[in-house]
Formats: structure tokens, C-alpha cells, sequence
């Protein structure tokens, strides 16, 4: 909230002193700077938010002292060559000499610092190139819509398993309130769900969101907006999507798939053993009965169809791990 009062705040004085700078012309001309003012402040912002989220604080200290210090070297050298007498070539080229030296000298300096940043020693004092205990960064990890609407995020979150700020974009956002829009009922309760879990997150004080508003306006793809923003923030994907899981790691950037964590924790069963199961509903084979485990796991029983709609006790015959989870092959136990 303080960042959008900063920006309106910047945005209006800008266009408050362009116009007090044009306050002589005419009605049409004050229109048109304030127009133009209040265009290159938006500008101003995205560019300096956009560098804000892409180099390190210490990286940025680190050109600018550099060039401060180079342009004062540039200075105390350019004076003392302009103070040498008697050097025709010096006094009749001083024009060209003395700005070359300092263009050269300040970047010179800045390449020194920024190459050589974590050896400079007092460059700690403002900002530490090394992260204390005590003063861990805290990674970023962007929700895309999928496991928004999914719910089991906030579940996980409950439990403290996921640590860091979870970031919401607004084109996240925008895509949820489309969907809880939509003519389609399905479509539309999962939208709103979506949007409660949102409201339930943020309610939360043990659960740190953020909203992020940053966009790329020539990106029009949802997907390819998450892999840019996880790329200009150095942070993770959470996602239950299989296409965006796989672009995002063809891009580099890490992705924490729902799916594969819910997988990863179901029970391991080895063939041999035994369980209960209730038989719901028909196999794709002749015979065969289908039924579920609490977790959701498939279970294939081989000549259950006889005893469908009963709880029976099976025995493990094999365990297939597919992508799109896990499925348990038993037999009657009574066979």
C-alpha cells in the first residue's frame, strides 16, 4: 500500500512542476505537459522498479560509489593537468582532454568496484554481502492459477512445511476473476474457490503474501508471464500445471509441483501386502473391480467385479508410478 501511495505521490508532483514550469503558456500547452510529465514518470517507475528486482542492492551501491569516487579522481587529475604549463598540445586540446578523463576515470572505477564488490571492505557497512543466521533471505515463490484453485497450498502452508513470501501476480489475479465470471458454472465455482482460498491466505498472519504488480505487456501468455517474472525475481514456481512445469524448467527457473509432492507422500506399498478396500465401480478388464484408497490412490483388484459395491481384503500384486500418480494392482485375497 505504501509503494502505491509513493508512486501516485511521484506521479502527481511531476506533473504539478511541469506545469507550474509551463503555468505562462497557454490552457492547451499545460494539458500537453502534464500529459507528457505524468507518461515518462509512469516510465520512470517501471525502469527503476524492474532494476530494483533485478540486481543486488549491493551490486548497485557498489557502480555508484565507484563512480562517485571515479569522477572525483577524474576531477583532481583533469584540474592537475589543466595546471601544467607549457605543453602547447594540453592548452589547445584542454576541451577534449579534460572530459575524456573524466568519462575514463569514472568508468574505470565503476568496473573496479563492481568486479571486486565482495573484497571491498566497507561496503559492508551499508549493505552485507554475506547472509548472517540471523538475517536469512527470504526466496520468493509464485502461485500460478492452477494451485490457487487447487487449495491444497494453503493447507501446506498451515502446516509450515513452506517457508518464504508467496507473490501473487496481478495477471494471476486478473485470470481468477475471469474465471469466477464465467457463464460456465464449473468453471465459475472454481474461479470463486480460488479467490476464497486467496482471501483465507491472506487472513492468515502466519502465511506471508504479496502481491506483485509487475506485468510484461508484450507477453501475452499467462504461462510465459510466470516464467518471466520467476526469472527477473530469482524465484520458484508453485504449480500443478504439467505444461508450465516443464517450460519453466526448460527456462531455468525451479518449479514446486502439488502433484509430485502429493505422490512423493503416499504410503509405500510392496507386493505381498495386504489392505482393505471398498470396490466402487468397474475395471477396464474383464472382472476386474476398481476402488480407492483414502489418499486417492487407484486400486486395481483382479476378479472383483463379483463382490463390486463390498469391502474386501486384497493382497498387493504390483505398484505402477505413472506422472499422473500411483496405481496399486492386487488380487482377491480369498483367490
Amino acid at each position: 500500500m505504501l509503494i502505491i501511495i509513493f508512486r501516485t505521490v511521484f506521479i502527481l508532483t511531476t506533473i504539478l512542476f511541469s506545469m507550474l514550469y509551463y503555468s505562462t503558456a497557454s490552457l492547451q500547452a499545460l494539458l500537453i505537459a502534464g500529459i507528457i510529465s505524468a507518461i515518462l514518470a509512469l516510465g520512470v517507475i517501471v525502469i527503476i522498479e524492474y532494476f530494483s528486482h533485478s540486481f543486488q542492492s549491493r551490486l548497485i551501491f557498489a557502480s555508484i560509489i565507484g563512480l562517485l569516487i571515479g569522477l572525483t579522481a577524474g576531477h583532481l587529475l583533469a584540474e592537475g593537468v589543466s595546471s601544467i604549463i607549457g605543453i602547447s598540445f594540453i592548452s589547445n586540446h584542454a576541451g577534449v582532454i579534460k572530459p575524456l578523463i573524466y568519462h575514463l576515470s569514472g568508468f574505470a572505477v565503476m568496473i573496479f568496484f563492481l568486479i571486486n564488490h565482495e573484497d571491498i571492505a566497507f561496503l559492508d557497512k551499508i549493505i552485507s554481502s554475506t547472509v548472517k543466521d540471523s538475517d536469512v533471505q527470504i526466496p520468493y515463490k509464485i502461485l500460478d492459477t492452477s494451485v490457487i484453485i487447487d487449495g491444497r497450498i494453503a493447507d501446506i502452508c498451515d502446516t509450515g512445511f513452506l517457508e518464504g513470501i508467496l507473490v501473487i501476480p496481478t495477471f494471476v489475479l486478473n485470470e481468477l476473476q475471469m474465471i469466477a465470471d464465467s457463464a460456465d458454472s464449473i468453471k465459475r465455482n472454481r474461479g470463486r474457490r480460488g479467490l476464497d482460498i486467496l482471501n483465507k491466505m491472506q487472513k492468515d498472519q502466519s502465511i506471508m503474501v504479496k502481491i506483485s504488480d509487475m506485468d510484461f505487456k508484450d507477453i501475452p501468455e499467462v504461462d510465459s508471464k510466470l516464467v518471466q517474472l520467476a526469472k527477473v525475481m530469482k524465484a520458484k514456481v508453485i504449480t500443478n500445471d504439467f505444461n508450465l512445469n516443464k517450460v519453466a524448467e526448460f527456462h531455468g527457473v525451479h518449479v514446486l509441483n502439488i502433484n509430485q509432492l502429493s505422490n512423493s507422500l503416499k504410503p509405500i506399498v510392496l507386493p505381498g501386502e495386504e489392505m482393505r478396500v471398498m470396490l466402487i465401480k468397474e475395471g477396464k478388464d474383464p472382472n476386474q473391480a476398481i476402488g480407492y484408497l483414502d489418499d486417492g490412490t487407484m486400486v486395481v483388484v483382479e476378479n472383483g467385479r463379483r463382490k463390486l459395491n463390498d469391502e474386501v481384503e486384497v493382497t498387493v500384486t504390483s505398484v505402477l508410478q505413472t506422472t499422473a500418480g500411483r496405481m496399486i494392482f492386487t488380487r482377491m485375497r480369498e483367490d
